[in-house]
């Protein structure tokens, strides 16, 4: 045994050589705990004789499971077999597989992922009983918030049977008082009556309802198609051993010891089979944890924090081990951590264990270091950008012995990333930017999908837009734009003008030309499609012919071999799509891929350290970072809400009386960015870098995160004098989406241009959004709910024309007839809905026939409560124009302005619900109308009112004067930015998702 613990510390053989009873131990970052799980194993079975199947060993993730086995194989002198190392759902899915019989399961279940998840929800969307949960306008808006849930409540061992009676026990009282707390404030619900009060608790209760229904529904879905999601694993594991007291005691009686790494990550449904399986208190509990409360972030994924807190209850004779000797970082980093994470006491480990004893989780290195920690703070985040990459470059040829994979940049969000790759690549430093998914973001994968669009649709002009510009072609961006010119102007689409284009003198001969070739090739191709050929034959036909293939393949192209490796991966996918799918065709793969990007699959990226090469900086979250060390360590965008990010809750809620976790005492969110945070800074080993900047592309300058600022509290002097690089190593290029000259100067706003909100917004929300579709004019597809919403704000239109002529005696009516007298009846309103419906964009009759139905039952509604009071509009589609500055000119158009007492009242129709509360963005829009009435009409505004005809509810308000002159400012900043002809994309998930033009974006999430 002395080869096995020689090279162990005295806490780590304590813990190798514990036997008997339930084990604690706490590995703080760099203790070696994977060192003590593994050779624990190889001394239990050396040493004890145990068996190696008598040993069960759980982790979370294929790689740790499959590190775990390696390590255990190394250290045993002879072969094994049937060693139970694997992840918690393996174990489950292998005993479900065996035994799922006895509980009514197939043997043969189909494991489904997240996006298949999704998918067979959107595709049996017509089985969910949902109302709330199912806008018309986006009737698969929830799904993944459901699916969340639902996973949330198997998470916390929560049937749908259970949800069921929860929801139909709630009562209006006490039990429902929780949804209007959760909706309101305490001085918004003082402002509420009774009446009001009572409609918001029996608007709760029936979500609840609908939410419980669909759980059921959800669930029955599965089990009728033979599939089970990750959460049924561990959940019909528990049922399986809860209901087979026979199973349960053969697995209790084989497994004699248990070990579980990762301990902290576990969720309350993990734990509860973890101690069924190790046998109640007279069996000897033979269980050993291994974890640290201070790592514990993947909340997300449903870890319960709690489970490590609760572990010293739930076995009151464990015992425990700290492992605080450090074998990676330099004391001062260790020193740093540990001051920082002790802001989240009283909710660690160190303070719940402490009691009357002296414990202390501060890490003690072991490694003779020099160490280095700095802040760098630049103006911009470009300065920022070059501020990490110019340190990277003077560590590396300060030291020879250094290579660039001891760099390592993490970031919050895979979104900040892109900065920072494009920055490396402008330096030629070697990068690895290390990613789970987003292959079909990547520059070739999104050529060749628009290509593929294109044989599907030669019309749809995003894709083709992209097509023209495709590096093999060299078409001049001015020929592009012109052919966008003349697309816009004679009402083509993009491709027809390309057709056309020989009747054009403003494009070059050189690109009629190079269009002749790509029609052709166009046309080839969609003939192959027509006659059935494999997407992958098509495919490979397309990149020899058209000369991609050569030019991927040309020795000086830098990226080459990665590109090479993002299409064999994709390659492969479309194999397996062919394998499964025989028969379909190039249109049912594009629908497939569409509804997978509606999921939210950005296409899972295989990645090999090996292949990849050792010696190249890697950046990657801090998420992935988990588990790895780098000599030097960047932590980037240290600035307000990026990190720590803003807490968001789940888009619906678990009830906290069906949560059966222990909720920690203080701000859950904020806590759990801390640990994240104490995670990245104790991936270091001798050099420490903080970065952020005070611009990051917004109108307002960041502020720094507070995580800073509890650094310098702590004595960490920041660097608080932003950096401006006088120099740059960069030369500019790391700005994304930046125009080149000649597209700045050709397409440069003209002094006299109007913006509109809608332009307003689109810039503020993605600039490179903008430049598609308000500088590029590049044709978009319509949809379904732009269609509904023209109609209604025309029938609203015709209808208040209509009371206004009944108003007036020896009137025209709206068709040229004598005007009525008496009152307006329905039937009138509902003969206006029927002229006004325009049905283009409904995808097919089911869709558009149920917002038919949506439109007469708001419009019968709208009706009967206008009945009441006979409103009479001042004006309608009121269109302005003015100046905000010299060279600001904004212009609109009103809805609805009604005259009140001492003023006017502005209206605006909004086809979907009212929100619960509105945020500053919503409210923008209004303010904007407010600006031009007070401007324009020169009349006092008295109330600004969102008119929702889904449920024919109103939110009003009314500007404050600092909300008028803050959304000027704003304005006047956005415009300027709008005329410097800069275009950086600004890329969020959930905006990407709506976007005309995220099939052809090189940033889109």
């Amino acid at each position: 045994m002395s080869h096995l613990l020689n090279s162990l510390n005295d806490k780590q053989k304590e813990a190798v050589t514990h036997d008997r009873g339930p084990l604690l131990i706490i590995a703080g970052a760099g203790t070696g705990k994977t060192t003590v799980i593994t050779t624990k194993i190889a001394y239990l079975i050396l040493e004890k004789n145990i068996s190696p199947e008598e040993i069960l060993a759980l982790t979370f993730t294929d790689k740790a499971a499959g590190e775990m086995e390696e390590r255990v194989d190394r250290l045993l002198p002879l072969g094994y077999h049937d060693l139970w190392i694997s992840t918690f759902h393996a174990f489950a899915e292998r005993i479900l597989h065996e035994h799922g019989l006895e509980i009514g399961l197939p043997n043969d279940f189909k494991l489904l992922n997240a996006t298949e998840q999704w998918l067979s929800v959107r595709r049996n969307l017509d089985l969910f009983n949902l109302d709330y949960y199912r806008p018309l306008g986006n009737p698969t808006k929830f799904i993944h918030a459901l699916l969340k849930l639902f996973s949330r409540a198997k998470d916390e061992c929560i049937s749908p049977e259970q949800y069921l009676e929860y929801a139909q026990n709630l009562k209006l009282d006490s039990d429902s008082a929780e949804f209007v707390r959760d909706a309101l404030s305490e001085e918004e619900i003082k402002k509420l009556s009774k009446k009001k009060l009572k409609e918001l608790a029996a608007e709760g209760i029936k979500k609840q309802l609908e939410i419980a229904d669909a759980y059921h529904t959800y669930q029955r879905l599965l089990l009728e198609n033979n599939a089970l999601d990750f959460g049924d694993l561990i959940n019909y594991t528990l049922k399986l051993f809860q209901t087979r007291k026979n199973l349960l005691l053969k697995y209790q009686q084989q497994f004699k010891y248990i070990l579980v790494d990762e301990f902290q990550d576990t969720n309350y449904a993990q734990y509860e089979l973890v101690k069924l399986l190790s046998g109640p208190p007279a069996g000897g509990q033979n269980l050993t944890v291994v974890g640290d409360d201070d790592q514990a972030i993947y909340k997300f994924r449903g870890a319960s924090v709690s489970n490590i807190l609760q572990f010293k209850d739930d076995f009151p004779k464990c015992r425990e081990i700290f492992l605080v000797d450090n074998y990676r970082s330099a004391q001062p980093i260790l020193d740093l951590a540990y001051k920082f994470i002790q802001r989240n006491n009283p909710d660690r480990l160190e303070i719940k264990l402490a009691g009357d004893k002296k414990l202390s989780k501060k890490l003690i290195s072991h490694v003779e270091r020099h160490s280095e920690i700095l802040h760098l703070h630049g103006q911009t985040l470009d300065d920022e950008a070059e501020l990490v990459i110019s340190k990277i470059v003077s560590l590396y040829n300060k030291d020879k012995d250094n290579n660039w994979s001891d760099f390592a940049i993490l970031v919050r969000a895979n979104a900040s990333s892109d900065d920072f790759c494009r920055a490396l690549e402008a330096a030629k430093v070697p990068y690895i930017f290390l990613a789970a998914s987003g292959l079909y973001r990547k520059s070739i994968i999104l050529d060749i999908l628009s290509w593929l669009r294109c044989l599907d649709d030669y019309h749809e002009s995003a894709a083709f837009y992209r097509v023209l510009n495709l590096p093999i072609w060299h078409i001049s961006e001015r020929d592009i734009v012109n052919l966008n010119y003349w697309a816009n102007r004679k009402g083509l689409s993009l491709y027809e003008s390309a057709r056309e284009a020989n009747l054009f003198n403003n494009i070059s001969a050189e690109t009629k030309k190079k269009l002749q070739g790509i029609l052709s090739l166009m046309a080839d191709q969609a003939a192959l499609a027509r006659t059935g050929k494999k997407p992958t034959e098509i495919i490979t036909d397309f990149l020899n012919r058209s000369g991609y293939l050569k030019y991927l393949t040309n020795e000086d192209f830098a990226a080459s071999r990665e590109q090479l490796d993002y299409l064999n991966q994709f390659y492969k996918k479309l194999a397996a799509f062919e394998q499964e799918n025989v028969g379909h065709t190039l249109k049912d793969l594009l629908e497939l891929w569409e509804l997978e990007r509606e999921a939210g699959d950005e296409g899972a990226l295989s990645f090999n350290w090996e292949e990849a090469g050792p010696d190249a900086v890697k950046i990657m979250t801090v998420h992935g970072a988990k588990g790895l060390e780098f000599k030097y360590v960047f932590i980037a965008n240290l600035v307000d809400k990026k990190f720590p990010s803003t807490g968001k809750s789940d888009p619906i809620e678990l009830p906290d009386k069906l949560i059966k976790e222990i909720i920690p005492e203080g701000d859950a969110h904020l806590e759990e960015e801390r640990r994240l945070f104490y995670v990245a800074v104790t991936r270091a080993k001798s050099g420490l870098y903080f970065s952020s900047a005070e611009d990051y592309g917004g109108v307002r300058k960041k502020k720094l995160s507070r995580f800073l600022a509890e650094l310098a509290e702590d004595g960490f002097v920041l660097g608080v004098k932003p950096t401006v690089v006088s120099r740059p190593l960069l030369g500019g290029a790391a700005t994304s989406a930046r125009p080149s000259q000649a597209e700045r100067e050709y397409l440069k706003p003209s002094a006299s241009q109007n913006f509109s909100f809608t332009q307003l917004r689109d810039y503020e929300r993605c600039p490179y959004q903008y430049r598609f579709a308000h500088v590029l004019h590049i044709p978009a597809a319509g949809k379904a709910v732009f269609s509904f919403g023209k109609t209604m704000h025309g029938v609203m239109q015709k209808f208040f024309l209509l009371a206004r002529l009944r108003s007036s005696s020896g009137q025209k009516d709206l068709f040229g007839g004598e005007a009525k007298s008496g009152e307006i009846i329905f039937d009138e309103l509902r003969d206006i809905y029927v002229e006004s419906f325009i049905d283009d964009w409904y995808p097919d009759k089911k869709t558009k026939d149920a917002y038919f139905d949506q439109g007469l039952k708001s419009l019968k509604n709208f009706f009967d409560l206008w009945q009441k009071c006979k409103s009479l509009a001042e004006q309608l589609e009121y269109r302005f124009t003015f100046k905000l500055s010299s060279d600001c000119s904004i212009r609109g158009a009103i809805d609805r302005i009604d005259r009140v007492s001492g003023g006017v009242k502005l209206i605006d129709y909004k086809t979907g619900r009212a929100k619960e509360r509105l945020s500053g963005e919503d409210k923008e829009q209004l303010l904007l109308y407010q600006i031009a009435a007070q401007e324009v009409l020169k009349e006092p505004v008295k109330e600004l009112v969102f008119y929702y005809f889904d449920d024919n509810s109103e939110i009003s308000f009314l500007g404050t004067p600092e909300e008028i002159s803050g959304l000027k400012e704003k304005i006047i900043s956005t415009v300027e930015e709008i005329k410097t002809a800069k275009f950086p994309a600004k890329p969020e998930k959930e905006k990407c998702k709506w976007c005309d033009f995220r099939n052809i974006c090189d940033y889109a999430l």
